[in-house]
């Protein structure tokens, strides 16, 4: 009896790992990087957030549904943490798990965090990271039973900046790409994103640990993704809270500004209140924000109404 509640403990395990298997961002080497000791620490804070600091190799965990939506539609997830953590639970986990109760694939990126002792160049690393997961997703389309034109990125503050670079430098490509996938996504969610590195409503926080204490004007509009927004930047949702003190809302409000400038369909929720980095409960207020969300992802036949 004992072995057989260790055999079926051991399967049960080996079920879940299968269902939720993480792999390697780059299976032949991780490009811009220098050699340094792993110094990855996952942790949890007092206030329950489950963190991860010091990435150095990057990973994509692999949420697929078990009931996949007809639309096979799929999401790269990037956690937020002011590019000096992974806020990898509900900013990145729990938001896969809920993808997948609609039916979409989800993939949750572990992107590098900034650091001069690990990368050759750090302002370009997260992006690198993100460009592979969008790389890797497109290609293995197929397996994963996933169309490859309805590819999205899904970002949460410091992470809704690398999203949004994501959608708005794709023709800028810093990885090595011989077969010329399109990097571009399909569509962007942004939960109160980091957009701008500007003086007035950027997230300065941010900005110093992408680009250090002393960027050039030139690399602060670079990076501020309410000035990069083209015609072909991708269909984009927005999310904020009007009492946002960690990011501004300005930062959406600029961001679909340009997007209404350029004609990309978008929408965008501003709630009274909720503060910073709700995730995806907002405790100040019954209106369920997913939900407004899954309507839009309806409307752009991304999943089933």
């Amino acid at each position: 009896m004992k072995y057989f509640l260790i055999f079926l403990i051991s399967t049960l395990i080996m079920n879940l790992v299968q269902g939720q298997e993480t792999i390697p961002l780059y299976p032949n080497g991780i490009p811009n990087s220098k050699p340094a000791p792993d110094t990855e620490k996952r942790e949890v804070r007092d206030n329950g957030m489950e963190i991860i600091s010091n990435i150095s190799i990057p990973t994509l965990t692999l949420f697929i549904p078990t009931k996949p939506s007809t639309n096979r539609t799929a999401v790269i997830i990037c956690p937020g943490g002011g590019y000096h953590i992974n806020a990898m639970k509900h900013e990145g986990v729990d938001v896969a798990k809920k993808f997948n109760e609609w039916g979409i694939a989800a993939f949750v990126l572990k992107y590098r965090i900034p650091n001069d002792e690990t990368m050759i160049n750090k302002e370009i690393g997260p992006l690198q990271d993100a460009q592979q997961a969008i790389r890797m997703v497109r290609e293995s389309a197929a397996k994963w039973n996933i169309d490859p034109n309805k590819i999205g990125i899904v970002g949460f503050s410091a992470g809704g900046h690398l999203a949004a670079t994501a959608a708005t430098h794709f023709k800028k490509p810093v990885i090595a790409n011989t077969k010329n996938v399109s990097l571009r996504p399909d569509f962007l969610i942004l939960g109160y994103p980091v957009i701008s590195f500007t003086d007035s409503i950027g997230h300065i926080g941010s900005r110093d640990n992408l680009l250090g204490k002393s960027p050039s004007q030139e690399k602060i509009l670079e990076y501020s993704n309410e000035y990069q927004v083209t015609s072909e930047t991708p269909i984009t949702f927005l999310v904020h809270a009007g009492d946002d003190k960690g990011v501004a809302p300005a930062n959406s409000i600029a961001f679909y500004q340009s997007l209404l400038k350029h004609n990309v369909p978008s929408e965008l929720h501003i709630y009274e209140k909720g503060g910073h980095g709700f995730g995806l409960n907002n405790a100040t207020t019954d209106d369920d924000w997913t939900e407004r969300l899954r309507n839009w992802l309806g409307s752009k036949g991304l999943v089933a109404r």
